[in-house]
């Protein structure tokens, strides 16, 4: 009970009333702010808010199912453009065809007239000259880098290890120093019982 007091007598009115009125003047500001933050959002035309609700005498359009995994059309119907989505699809479908047919061999015959037909044989050589040339200057650099990187990791750790045996010594030194200290503090102590 007198800590309760000692308390209460150690409050200072001038302290609770600052915290009250910035309570006050925080809850004023929060109430009367600016009305626009938490109004609702312009509807379009003259239309009230939320005034669209589910009707269920209407029919609203919905995927049907189509077959495979899902059973159901990967396009919003809704969207309208199902048509030209699958139109390109069948597209991109026979192109891939076509190409597989085009330039696939069967036998060596055709591999060898496929590969006639394309790149020019100097262009192809170059084309690898070129990509050997950019491969082993991509090794070249990584190998430098690699290399900076291990000396400087050698340099950080030979000098960590030089300052560790350095702290290692002195700290053993100072051991050896308490040893000795200690030794000849217990046998001092022993004589004096002795004497005693």
């Amino acid at each position: 009970m007198k800590k309760a007091m000692n308390w209460l007598k150690n409050i200072r009115p001038l302290k609770v009333l600052t915290v009250f009125l910035a309570g006050i003047f925080l809850f004023m500001a929060q109430a009367c702010g600016a009305p626009g933050v938490a109004s609702q959002p312009p509807q379009p035309g003259a239309q009230a808010p939320n005034t669209e609700r589910y009707d269920a005498t209407k029919d609203y359009p919905l995927n049907s199912p189509t077959g495979g995994i899902n059973n159901f059309s990967d396009v919003d119907p809704r969207a309208g453009d199902e048509k030209a989505v699958n139109d390109k699809a069948e597209a991109l479908v026979k192109n891939a065809q076509k190409n597989i047919d085009n330039k696939s061999a069967s036998n060596p015959g055709e591999y060898i007239r496929n590969f006639k037909e394309g790149t020019p044989l100097g262009q192809r050589g170059k084309n690898l000259g070129d990509d050997i040339g950019n491969s082993v200057n991509e090794l070249r650099e990584g190998v430098v880098k690699g290399t900076q990187r291990g000396i400087e990791n050698i340099k950080g750790n030979t000098q960590n290890a030089a300052e560790d045996v350095t702290k290692n010594v002195q700290r053993g030194a100072e051991d050896a120093g308490k040893n000795v200290k200690r030794t000849a503090d217990d046998a001092g102590n022993a004589v004096k019982r002795a004497v005693d």
